[in-house]
C-alpha cells in the first residue's frame, strides 16, 4: 500500500484466530516504520509471522503519556505508526484513547481501521432483541463500587455488555443476578478461540450455570444483559413490596426482594417502604 503521508493507523489485531486479521491491516503492519504495541513481547510473534519489520514501540496503560509523545515525534519526523493491542481494537477497554486524543491535539492525522472487536462479535450472536446497547466495559474490582455501579444501570432500556476477566466472573454476575432482577444474560467466552462457547439464559440461573462446570469459568468474558423494561416496572415492584410488607418483612429486605422479583428500583422502593410503614 501507499502511505500519502504520515498518519497513526489505529489496527484491530485478532481475538484469537489469525484469520480475523484483515487484508488492510495486513497492509499498514507490513508497511509502518514502527508499530506501537500494548506488548511488544505479546505482540512479536504475529508481526513476525506476517513479516512486518516495523520496529516496535511499548505504548501500554502505564506509559501512554510518554507513548504518545513519541508517537508524534515520530509523525513530525514524517514517519507513520501503527497501534495494536495485545487483541482487538485499541482503545475499546484497551491502552490507545489517550494516544489517539494527543496525537489529534499535536495535529497528526489519525487513521482507524474496522476489524475485530469482542464486544460487537459477541453481540452478533447474542440473538437478544433490544435495539440499543450500551458498553461499559470492565466493572469495578471492588465489590462495593462494582455493585454502585450495577445499581447505576439498572433502569438503561438498552442491552448492558461488560467485559470481564475468569477471576472476577463469578462475583460480578452474582451482583448482576442480585440487583437486575430478572433478565437475560448472554455469556460469550474465549471468542474465536479454540473452546469458544457462547450460553444465553435467566440471569437469576447464571451463577448455577457457571459452577456447575469449572471450565465455563474459564477465558476472557464478555457479559451481556438484556435491557431494563420500557417503562420500568414499578407498579409491579409496589405490588411485589406490599405483599411482602404484609407477611411481616424488615424494609430493607422487602425492598430488595421486590426490586430481584420486579426489575424495579431497590432505592425507589426503598423509600417507597418507609413511606408505607409511617402511614
Amino acid at each position: 500500500m501507499t502511505m500519502e503521508s504520515p498518519a497513526l493507523y489505529v489496527v484491530p489485531t485478532p481475538l484469537g484466530n489469525l484469520a480475523d486479521l484483515t487484508r488492510r491491516a495486513e497492509e499498514v503492519l507490513r508497511a509502518v516504520p514502527w508499530i506501537a504495541a500494548e506488548d511488544t513481547r505479546h505482540s512479536g510473534p504475529l508481526l513476525k509471522q506476517l513479516g512486518a519489520p516495523g520496529r516496535l514501540l511499548p505504548a501500554h496503560q502505564h506509559n501512554e503519556h510518554e507513548a504518545a509523545q513519541r508517537i508524534i515525534d515520530k509523525l513530525q519526523a514524517g514517519e507513520s505508526v501503527a497501534l495494536i493491542s495485545d487483541a482487538g481494537t485499541p482503545g475499546i477497554s484497551d491502552p490507545g484513547a489517550r494516544v489517539v486524543a494527543a496525537v489529534r491535539a499535536a495535529g497528526g492525522r489519525v487513521v482507524p481501521l474496522p476489524g475485530p472487536c469482542a464486544a460487537t462479535t459477541a453481540l452478533s450472536a447474542s440473538g437478544l432483541g433490544d435495539e440499543h446497547f450500551l458498553f461499559y466495559g470492565f466493572l469495578p474490582s471492588k465489590a462495593g463500587q462494582r455493585r454502585q455501579a450495577i445499581e447505576s444501570l439498572r433502569a438503561t432500556p438498552a442491552a448492558l455488555v461488560f467485559y470481564e476477566a475468569p477471576h472476577r466472573v463469578l462475583d460480578t454476575v452474582g451482583d448482576l443476578a442480585e440487583l437486575l432482577g430478572e433478565r437475560t444474560l448472554v455469556i460469550a467466552r474465549e471468542l474465536t478461540k479454540l473452546f469458544e462457547s457462547i450460553h444465553s439464559g435467566p440471569l437469576a440461573e447464571a451463577l448455577d450455570w457457571l459452577k456447575a462446570d469449572s471450565n465455563r469459568q474459564r477465558g476472557e468474558f464478555v457479559l451481556i444483559v438484556s435491557g431494563a423494561p420500557a417503562g420500568g416496572d414499578d407498579s409491579e415492584g409496589e405490588r411485589v413490596l406490599k405483599l411482602l410488607l404484609a407477611d411481616g418483612l424488615p424494609v430493607k429486605q422487602a425492598a430488595k426482594l421486590a426490586a430481584a422479583i420486579s426489575g424495579a428500583s431497590k432505592n425507589a422502593l426503598y423509600d417507597l417502604a418507609l413511606a408505607l410503614r409511617k402511614s
